[in-house]
């Protein structure tokens, strides 16, 4: 465990590194600049810039910028002492990383230049535990449709939630870190039905299983992981009586509704399940905080 460390110093530390080891990447890169898709919402074209020369930030989407602490407090909803703690590598390791040495040699499960799964099992970790504990999700739900994975980028081995895709690659969540292997795509679970639940992301489904276990055993499902697979989940849609629409209640998830209830007759917008709130998940989150 490192020395805590004040504010002037943490101005210093690097917002590439922190991204990094938040699990963002940059798309692209120049000598002065850095380029990621947002951390802050889901988007096909990088908008968030990073400014090398000046170790700051500024995300186009929103308008919004500033410095590392400021990045780390938004990402992590956290306060800056707890900003400072992470930046200092003070939150104890079993909460935020794991270093493993395996005996075994690594398997390539998946083709990825940059994630090397290693391997995935029924979810075990405490950490985890905690995790979907905090999310309002039973470790039995969660071992349903995810399992643990660990995986290693660059030199580091981490562990996370992970949700499968159709194409093989993984959705990775835990508390610190949103990050997924290559191919990225949707997941499809075909239970021989003639409905299909469709939902944007890992937690949305795990939510709904929390809520009506019965409509997932009785629906096929589609997860998106991404808005921005809308458009290639529109050929499942014709092959189905009913289609209910589980996605967010933000601007990008009222936009798809709309265009999806307006093209296809047999497609349901459930988001009043969830009104008021942004998706399924914060809806549990908040009837688990009463």
């Amino acid at each position: 465990m490192k020395e805590k460390i004040n504010c002037e110093t943490a101005r210093n530390f690097s917002v590439e590194k922190a991204l990094e080891k938040l699990g963002h990447f940059p798309n692209r890169t120049t000598e002065k600049e850095a380029w990621f898709l947002s951390p802050f919402r889901s988007e096909t074209q990088a908008s968030f810039k990073v400014s090398r020369t000046k170790n700051r930030w500024y995300d186009h989407g929103e308008g919004i910028g500033g410095n590392v602490i400021d990045l780390v407090c938004k990402i992590l909803k956290c306060s800056i002492k707890e900003a400072l703690d992470f930046l200092s590598d003070s939150i104890p390791i079993n909460i935020m990383e794991q270093r493993y040495q395996w005996d075994t040699t690594a398997i390539d499960i998946i083709p990825c230049t940059d994630i090397k799964i290693i391997k995935f099992q029924d979810i075990m970790h405490p950490a985890l535990i905690q995790y979907l504990n905090s999310r309002g999700i039973s470790l039995m739900v969660a071992n349903t449709y995810c399992k643990e994975v660990w995986y290693r980028f660059k030199e580091t081995q981490f562990f996370a939630i992970g949700l499968r895709n159709s194409k093989n690659g993984w959705e990775l969540r835990n508390r610190l870190f949103k990050n997924s292997s290559s191919p990225k795509s949707s997941t499809y679970i075909q239970n021989n039905s003639k409905q299909l639940v469709v939902l944007e992301g890992m937690f949305d489904l795990l939510s709904l299983a929390m809520l009506d276990e019965n409509l997932l055993k009785t629906s096929d499902i589609l997860v998106l992981n991404s808005i921005a697979f809308i458009k290639e989940a529109e050929k499942y849609f014709e092959t189905y009586d009913f289609v209910h629409l589980y996605l967010d209640n933000d601007s990008a998830g009222e936009n798809a509704t709309r265009y999806l209830t307006e093209t296809y007759r047999n497609v349901i917008d459930q988001s009043d399940t969830y009104i008021n709130h942004k998706d399924l998940n914060d809806l549990i989150s908040h009837e688990k905080g009463r």
